[in-house]
């Protein structure tokens, strides 16, 4: 009983917040501190920006930057009646003057995507409500505001169709460069094999903007981003 009556809870402060009835997207550019630790702690930058562009569609691009790497993600989707969905997906990761290059492209008219990776083209059959490894932080974050406790999405990934599972956990206060927020505390479920743990923290004040998040490797790495400031436009 405590349980279902705790998920309620939290069902209805989600359903109940101001910006759960928001229909539209807001364009935004955060900055993030980032930290890797394997044995040595490095620390990066992070930025993410949201933009709509002239013919109505959005771009959602990630980036970090660190001494010997940087990486950059790009989401090109649209957003119509509640839902993301992608048009194309690019993936960037320069180490040591190695890259590693893989771009989606989506065709919903045939519902199949065109994976290519170091040149070489695949193409996947999928199903309609198919997300990008980017695209559906953004899906998530909607449908939190919706006041859902559990998700799931299938997500293009690498050639590969994955199902990606969340669930909030609940509430908690997180402190931040930008200030404090009450943010949803989001775990992804993973197999119990996997030994991988990644939490997420949304905060409802900002549109559910991700202000933190904290993963731990199978091998005990750990990951962490933090957010350092916020413009809404």
């Amino acid at each position: 009983m405590r349980k279902g009556l705790s998920t309620l809870l939290i069902s209805l402060a989600l359903s109940q917040s101001g910006l759960a009835q928001a229909s539209t997207l807001q364009s935004f550019r955060a900055t993030y501190s980032a930290t890797l630790e394997g044995g040595v702690a490095i620390s990066a930058d992070a930025v993410r920006e949201l933009k709509q562009l002239e013919d109505g569609s959005w771009i959602f691009n990630s980036s970090a930057d660190a001494v010997l790497a940087t990486q950059q993600e790009e989401s090109h989707f649209t957003y119509n009646d509640e839902q993301i969905r992608p048009l194309s997906y690019l993936y960037r990761r320069e180490v040591l003057g190695k890259e590693r290059r893989v771009e989606l492209e989506f065709d919903w008219s045939k519902q199949r995507v065109k994976t290519t990776v170091e040149d070489k083209p695949w193409h996947m059959r999928i199903p309609g409500n198919t997300q990008d490894k980017l695209s559906y932080q953004l899906q998530l974050r909607k449908d939190l505001a919706a006041g859902r406790t559990e998700f799931s999405y299938s997500v293009a990934d690498g050639g590969l169709l994955s199902e990606y599972r969340f669930k909030v956990l609940g509430t908690e206060r997180i402190a931040t460069p930008d200030g404090e927020y009450d943010a949803i505390k989001v775990e992804r479920v993973r197999d119990e094999s996997s030994g991988r743990t990644t939490h997420i923290w949304f905060a409802p004040a900002l549109e559910y903007l991700i202000v933190k998040l904290y993963q731990t490797e199978s091998d005990g790495r750990e990951y962490g981003l933090l957010l350092n400031h916020l413009e809404q436009k």
